[in-house]
């Protein structure tokens, strides 16, 4: 699933092209993406006009001159500039300058137009890149259960997964397992600064591309080749040589080092 570098690498790679723009013609295509009435969406969104692009985690939502347009990625969703609409296209925005595509194989992203800013897109926690050290304190500090879990409550903070998450707590030196209203001020300090950090390092690469992720223009990111122990089970610390190892931990696949991250 793409996270907030990736997401926040799409906004930038999508903005040049289309804010301050009007949609001359607007289709959708999935029931599982776009919700509701296909026609009285297609309707609001042809003639509206893009105002700006707001990102709040891996959330998108697209502030028209009438209502909003949001959007969320899911496991497999991209927002392609100028692409040749494939099979698995599910909303194709047409501007006088190029063509939008939302496209997604799964069908788990969401493509829709509200009157106004939905309530779930605020009910998220504050963004992953926004939140200061006091907040983020006072909210670890309410949770008893293991921090990797914790890291990946959108309600807690927005925008960190999976590979984040792990690469956070790695360059923290914090266990996945570790309670977070137990670590002390110190160490929750360190980690804050690293979520930070490893997020827009991430950013200035362009996001990591395991899979289907990639920007606008359908170019991959690089981030992953900088990667010290998302995906690496089994190879060896890029800092003290041990075996990373892999755990399962809130159902979702967890690698850290042994040694150099300790509870």
């Amino acid at each position: 699933m793409p996270e907030l570098p990736e997401v926040e690498t799409v906004v930038r790679s999508i903005a040049p092209h289309v804010l301050g723009q009007t949609i001359r013609h607007a289709s959708v295509s999935s029931r599982r993406v776009t919700r509701g009435d296909f026609r009285r969406t297609a309707k609001r969104l042809t003639g509206a006009t893009i105002r700006r692009i707001h990102r709040r985690g891996k959330q998108i939502y697209f502030e028209l001159d009438r209502g909003v347009l949001y959007v969320h990625l899911g496991m497999t969703g991209k927002l392609l500039w100028n692409a040749a609409p494939g099979k698995f296209a599910r909303a194709v925005l047409e501007f006088d300058s190029g063509t939008l595509i939302y496209d997604d194989v799964r069908q788990f992203g969401r493509f829709e137009y509200f009157d106004e800013l939905p309530d779930f897109f605020t009910r998220a926690g504050p963004d992953a890149l926004a939140i200061d050290f006091a907040e983020f304190f006072t909210r670890l500090k309410r949770h008893k259960g293991h921090i990797k879990p914790l890291l990946l409550n959108q309600s807690f903070i927005a925008g960190v997964g999976n590979i984040y998450a792990d690469e956070s707590l790695f360059a923290a030196g914090v266990h996945p397992r570790a309670r977070a209203s137990r670590l002390s001020k110190k160490r929750a300090e360190d980690l804050h600064r690293t979520i930070v950090a490893v997020l827009q390092l991430a950013i200035d690469h362009r996001g990591s591309s395991i899979s289907d992720y990639v920007d606008a223009q359908g170019e991959r990111g690089n981030f992953q080749g900088q990667h010290h122990v998302y995906g690496r089970a089994g190879q060896p610390c890029t800092r003290c040589g041990q075996a990373i190892r892999r755990i399962v931990l809130g159902q979702r696949g967890t690698h850290y080092c042994p040694r150099c991250q300790r509870t």
